[in-house]
């Protein structure tokens, strides 16, 4: 995982080796000024010429000035080389993402999706700013310390790298054998309490509404309780790592007076060089001080860059071909022969046999029941499901010949959860086409039966529509949605179910509607409603993934059959039988 990361940033190596030789200048300069400055004092006490310390003085300032120089821009060029590391891996994950929808994304949880594209992204800042960068000023200023006091007292030198290997050895060893767990299970738990608290969000009207929203809080806060424990638990391990090394440090100096006085009553040791090698190690572990931290970030980035690699490694229910055919050029004629698909390889068909001509200007319907495989046949045309056999053709192309995004500009859907954005009407159905004037948008919305309402609005085109377009009603959102696929100009259009959770009043005139709005264009309706269906040129029935019966609505409420029966249970009005009339009671003679 850690290598695959560093693969990843391989862009960005020049400002990562120009972020470490910065990191080295400051690291540097700061054990150049407690050196210098312990031998100025020292030096100074003696009281000899001022001459003779000039160019101490002046190493203290250049140390004392370069120190503060080369962190701000070891902490400039590194944030900078790792922003764009960050922004190249969260555009990877989220392209991998566009690849996987719809068909790929039941896998993940939406709030757990979520955790993985911004926390789990974020965390992997944390393996160059706090793990690699650190590491490698680490070895190479921790070896300079213990060169320079090797080569003033060589058993102060040893008595250092003792002490440097304790602290930035052991203990990120130990840190990291004691928080791996703990960053394992607290990893786990941010990504449980976010999809949690996101599905809460999400349903809260429905948890309120059955009574159900005391249970889920309770579960919220105990999820928020064991995650708690579990970062209680990461942050004791970083605790002890802290203080192993803390006390490394502290043996470090007391050992380098132990060997230093006896050297300097020896003579072995010039006296002035005794506060060098005593004040050496509380500078050198500066650079050893955040290793046991690191190595608790290392294994929270291996644990958040496993769950980005799922994501990306994830198999796409739809290849792209490695070398696609061109796209055919209009007009375009969809030919479907003998389809067959289904979701996964163990489960059942879910289209089984369909066959069906959509030529330029034709428009059919899809009806049937509740999972008779209506909506898999517009992800099949819109490239989201592989078929399992059979073929699709545009212009007598296989349409797994060509790329997803190809497919995509000539085959439109509108679909019964259509998206809008916390936006404004005229920016939700630009966003088909973002250069559209909004004499286009206007044209498109009038298309779709809707100006005059916009028109009467205060604020017309800048009308905000709300978060899901909380602001506006089933079918007006269910309009603008038409309004942007109008705009887009598709050749072929899929309305999928687009009069679904809509009153029958409503459903009937939105069906309406779009039917006079699609009129030349070819179209494949998808419902279940059958009203309005005799303005197409074919209905096709399905039922359990197969052809029941095809025909135009005249022909098939005709005869006997599913569509006849269908359309009898919703055009027949249901009689309330009346009670019956009590009997009167007669009198007792």
């Amino acid at each position: 995982m850690i290598l695959r990361l560093i693969r990843l940033a391989w862009p960005a190596r020049g400002r990562l080796l120009l972020a470490l030789l910065f990191g080295v200048l400051a690291l540097g300069s700061g054990v150049g000024l407690m050196a210098t400055s312990a031998w100025l004092i020292s030096r100074a006490a003696q009281h000899p010429p001022v001459l003779m310390l000039m160019v101490a003085i002046v190493a203290v300032r250049a140390f004392g000035l370069g120190r503060g120089v080369f962190r701000y821009l070891e902490r400039l060029v590194g944030h900078d080389a790792t922003f764009r590391i960050l922004a190249d891996l969260r555009a990877r994950v989220y392209e991998r993402l566009e690849r996987l929808a719809p068909g790929g994304l039941p896998a993940f949880r939406g709030g757990d999706l979520l955790n993985r594209l911004v926390a789990d992204v974020d965390a992997v800042q944390d393996l160059f700013l706090r793990v690699l960068l650190p590491c490698t000023v680490a070895t190479v200023i921790g070896g300079a310390s213990v060169g320079l006091a090797w080569a003033l007292l060589p058993s102060a030198g040893a008595i250092l790298l003792v002490a440097l290997l304790a602290a930035g050895v052991a203990a990120p060893w130990l840190s990291s054998a004691t928080a791996r767990r703990a960053e394992r299970r607290t990893t786990d738990l941010r990504g449980d309490l976010t999809s949690h608290v996101v599905d809460v969000l999400q349903g809260a009207p429905e948890l309120i509404a059955n009574g159900a929203a005391p249970a889920r809080l309770a579960e919220a806060a105990r999820l928020d309780r064991d995650f708690t424990r579990a970062a209680a638990r990461s942050a004791a391990s970083t605790g002890l790592g802290a203080a192993v090394s803390a006390l490394a440090g502290g043996l470090a100096v007391w050992g380098a007076l132990a060997v230093g006085v006896p050297a300097v009553r020896t003579g072995a040791l010039d006296g002035v060089l005794l506060a060098v090698i005593v004040l050496l190690p509380l500078a050198a572990f500066e650079v050893v001080a955040g290793l046991p931290l690191a190595a608790q970030q290392l294994e929270r980035v291996r644990r958040s860059a496993a769950r980005i690699f799922a994501v990306l490694d994830a198999p796409a229910p739809v290849q792209d071909p490695s070398a696609p055919s061109p796209l055919p050029a209009a007009p375009y004629t969809l030919k479907i022969d003998d389809l067959r698909a289904r979701w996964t390889p163990a489960a059942p068909y879910a289209l089984d046999g369909i066959s069906l001509d959509l030529t330029p200007g034709r428009r059919c319907a899809i009806v049937g029941p509740s999972g008779a495989g209506k909506t898999t046949l517009t992800s099949v045309l819109l490239r989201f499901l592989e078929p399992a056999s059979g073929s699709v053709t545009l212009n007598g192309t296989d349409l797994r010949a060509l790329t997803g995004d190809d497919v995509r500009t000539v085959i439109g859907l509108c679909a019964q959860d259509a998206h809008l954005f916390d936006s404004t009407i005229g920016e939700n159905v630009r966003l088909a086409r973002p250069a559209a004037t909004d004499a286009e948008i206007r044209d498109a919305l009038r298309r779709a039966r809707l100006l005059d309402w916009v028109d009467a609005l205060p604020r017309g085109l800048d009308t905000r529509v709300g978060e899901h377009g909380a602001q506006v009603s089933g079918g007006q959102r269910q309009r603008i949605a038409l309004a942007r696929a109008l705009l887009a100009g598709f050749p072929i259009l899929l309305l999928d179910e687009p009069a679904e959770h809509l009153d029958t009043a409503t459903a009937d005139a939105l069906t309406a509607d779009l039917l006079t709005a699609t009129e030349g264009r070819t179209t494949l309706l998808v419902t279940h409603r059958l009203t309005g269906l005799d303005a197409v040129d074919e209905i096709i029935v399905v039922d359990g993934g197969r052809v029941a019966d095809r025909g135009t609505h005249a022909e098939l409420a005709a005869r006997p059959g599913l569509y006849r029966t269908l359309w009898r249970r919703e055009t027949e009005t249901p009689v309330i039988p009346r009670p019956a009339p009590r009997p009167r009671e007669t009198p007792l003679r």
